[in-house]
C-alpha cells in the first residue's frame, strides 16, 4: 500500500510514518514529488493492523497496490525516474540513442564504429561480449576480451558503453569494464541473475522476455530494485507471435502501457524487433511518437560480413541518416536529442 501526506506534511509527520513501518519490520520508500510526499510500504500490511495510520498527523489517505510489483509501481513514484549512467542519464526530456554492433567482433571494427555512432549523435556504444545464441555453434562473443575493446573505446570517444550479461561470472567481469549492464530477453526471469544484478548496483537495462507479459516483465525489473538497485530502464525489443514477416512483432503499445504502469524509463529496440534494416527507421519514428526515452539500434562497418544479426544491421552511413531524420521527431515530442 501507499500512504499519501498531505501537501502541508512537515518533515517530522513523515519521518514518524516512517520510524512506524519500519518498526512493524515492513520497508518504507519515500516519494517527494513537488506537492506531496507519497510513502510506499512493502511487506506484509497485515502487520500494521491497529496502528490507524490514517489518523496520524499529515497523512491524507491510504491506497491499496494491488500489483505484485511494488518498487517499479507509478503508484509508489508517481514523477517519472531519470537514470544517472556514466555522463549522461536517461528519463524524460531527452532521447537516447545506444548503437554499435550485434556481437564485439574485434579491436578495430570497435574502434571504428564508437568513432562513427559518437559523430551521429549516440550517447551510447553497444555490443555484444556474452552472446547467447539459439545454436550452441554459432559465435559466443569475445567475452573479457571484447569488454577490453569497448573500454578504450570508451576512453578514446567518451561514450558510455551497454554490454549483455549472461551469467554471474559475466556479470562479476563486466561491472569492471561497463557503465551498464544489459539483461536480454532470455534471461528476463532469470531470477537469480536479476537477483545479482540489483546487488551489484550497476544501471541494469532490463529487456522484455520474448513471450512475457507487461506485468511479468515488471515483476523482473522488481527483483532488481528489490536488491536495493532502482537504476533499471526498461527495453521493448518485440514480442513472439505468428507473425513471421518480422524477426518479432513490436508491442508498440507497451511505451504508453509502461507510462501508465511505472516511473521506470523505456526504451524501443527496432533491430532485434523487425529483424529487417530497412523497417528500423519507420519503427523508430513511431518509437519516438509513442513516447520512448530513447533507441538501441545495431551498427556495423560491413553488415553483410558480421558474425551475428548483419541483415538487421544498419552500416554507418544509414545510422546517420536515421538520426538527421530523427530530430524532428525528437523535437515535436519535446526531447533533445
Amino acid at each position: 500500500m501507499i500512504i499519501i501526506m498531505k501537501p502541508n506534511a512537515s518533515e517530522e509527520a513523515v519521518g514518524k510514518i516512517k520510524n512506524l513501518i519500519e518498526s512493524k519490520g515492513l520497508q518504507a520508500h519515500l516519494s517527494k514529488g513537488t506537492e506531496v510526499t507519497i510513502v510506499g510500504v512493502v511487506g506484509d500490511k497485515t502487520k500494521l493492523q491497529g496502528a490507524n495510520i490514517e489518523m496520524a498527523e499529515g497523512v491524507d489517505k491510504i491506497v491499496p497496490v494491488t500489483e505484485t510489483y511494488k518498487l517499479v509501481n507509478k503508484k509508489f513514484h508517481p514523477e517519472d525516474s531519470v537514470i544517472e549512467v556514466g555522463n549522461t542519464s536517461i528519463g524524460p526530456g531527452r532521447l537516447t540513442m545506444m548503437a554499435g554492433p550485434c556481437a564485439i567482433e574485434n579491436h578495430d571494427m570497435v574502434i571504428e564504429t564508437a568513432i562513427a555512432v559518437k559523430k551521429a549523435g549516440a550517447e551510447f556504444l553497444r555490443g555484444g561480449a556474452y552472446k547467447p545464441r539459439t545454436s550452441p555453434y554459432a559465435f559466443q562473443g569475445l567475452e573479457e576480451e571484447g569488454l577490453q575493446y569497448m573500454k578504450e573505446a570508451r576512453d578514446e570517444t567518451g561514450l558510455n558503453i551497454v554490454c549483455e550479461v549472461t551469467s554471474l561470472r559475466a556479470l562479476e567481469t563486466a561491472v569492471k569494464y561497463v557503465d551498464m549492464i544489459q539483461i536480454g530477453a532470455r534471461n528476463m526471469q532469470n531470477f537469480e541473475l536479476l537477483k545479482e544484478a540489483g546487488r551489484a548496483g550497476i544501471p541494469v537495462l532490463l529487456k522484455r522476455g520474448l513471450s512475457a507479459t507487461i506485468d511479468e516483465w515488471l515483476n523482473a525489473a522488481e527483483y532488481i530494485a528489490s536488491e536495493g538497485n532502482p537504476r533499471i530502464v526498461l527495453c521493448e525489443r518485440g514480442i513472439r507471435t505468428y507473425e513471421t514477416a518480422t524477426r518479432n512483432t513490436l508491442d508498440i503499445s507497451a511505451v504508453p502501457v509502461i507510462r501508465a504502469k511505472s516511473h521506470l524509463p523505456i526504451l524501443i529496440d527496432p533491430s532485434h524487433a523487425t529483424g529487417v534494416r530497412a523497417y528500423i527507421e519507420p519503427i523508430s519514428k513511431a518509437a519516438v511518437a509513442a513516447g520512448a526515452d530513447g533507441l538501441i539500434v545495431e551498427v556495423h562497418p560491413c553488415p553483410s560480413c558480421a558474425l551475428s544479426d548483419g541483415p538487421q544491421s544498419l552500416t554507418f552511413e544509414q545510422f546517420e541518416k536515421l538520426t538527421e531524420n530523427l530530430k524532428p521527431y525528437a523535437a515535436l515530442a519535446g526531447r533533445i536529442f
